[in-house]
């Protein structure tokens, strides 16, 4: 029996007939997300033509309007709407650890999720939440890393996922992909071409957690032998990947 709040609000009641974990191989994924939700498609997709070990199993948004919650209904996966507004941090991030808990999730992917989250509900999930940022880390952290590469004047831009820590956009780096700057990009012209990559190494660092090959040693990722996804997938032109894809 799933319980919610009045300010918590779930959205798929109807629809919910599935078990929350389909097998003990698949590592189960709660998304967090505010926005149109392309990263979480992109999961989703490599889950159902079996390219990661993974399955999203709830998604959680700060935005009742939110179009991620829309994608999340139309794969008939359990989404809530977790109102922030009322009442403090803590009890907010209470009720949405509650939800993760309910599910059995055993990794948070934030995709798109514009709220910071505090060091209380990072610590509760310490190298169990990962974060994908449109930008090349440590550089242009924030909530528009494309535009503030942008001004800058950088020639080179990208993507990266990490492991959250306790500070904003921070934590240990697990993939990295870089593109080149052109010299009539706009930031939603790079953007663009930024989330293409984005939706490449978000759901191949979740392969990576579910194959148990990654080992954090500071802010160190070691990835560990295995699969190469440059080999097994379609590349895209002009984009430098990390190692470990």
């Amino acid at each position: 029996m799933l319980l919610w709040t009045s300010s918590q609000k779930f959205l798929n009641n109807k629809e919910y007939h599935r078990p929350m974990k389909t097998s003990p191989k698949t590592l189960s994924v709660g998304v967090l997300a505010s926005g149109s939700g392309t990263d979480l498609q992109s999961i989703i997709d490599a889950s159902e033509k079996n390219m990661i070990n993974a399955e999203v199993v709830v998604v959680i948004s700060d935005k009742e309007d939110a179009y991620v919650l829309n994608r999340a209904k139309k794969h008939q996966i359990p989404r809530f709407f977790v109102d922030p507004k009322g009442k403090d941090r803590t009890a907010h991030e209470d009720e949405i650890d509650a939800i993760l808990r309910t599910h059995q999730v055993e990794l948070v992917v934030g995709a798109g999720y514009m709220r910071l989250l505090s060091p209380a509900f990072i610590k509760k999930w310490r190298h169990k939440i990962i974060n994908i940022h449109p930008a090349l880390l440590p550089s242009f952290k924030g909530t528009n890393g494309q535009r503030d590469a942008l001004q800058y004047g950088v020639k080179i831009s990208g993507c990266t996922t990490h492991f959250m820590d306790t500070e904003m956009d921070h934590g240990p780096i697990v993939l990295q992909a870089a593109i080149k700057v052109h010299p009539d990009d706009d930031r939603d012209a790079l953007a663009a071409r930024i989330l293409e990559v984005e939706h490449q190494i978000l759901p191949r660092t979740i392969q990576l957690v579910a194959q148990n090959r990654l080992l954090i040693e500071g802010r160190k990722v070691i990835i560990l032998p295995g699969d190469s996804w440059k080999k097994k997938y379609k590349v895209l032109p002009d984009v430098l990947y990390s190692e470990g894809y």
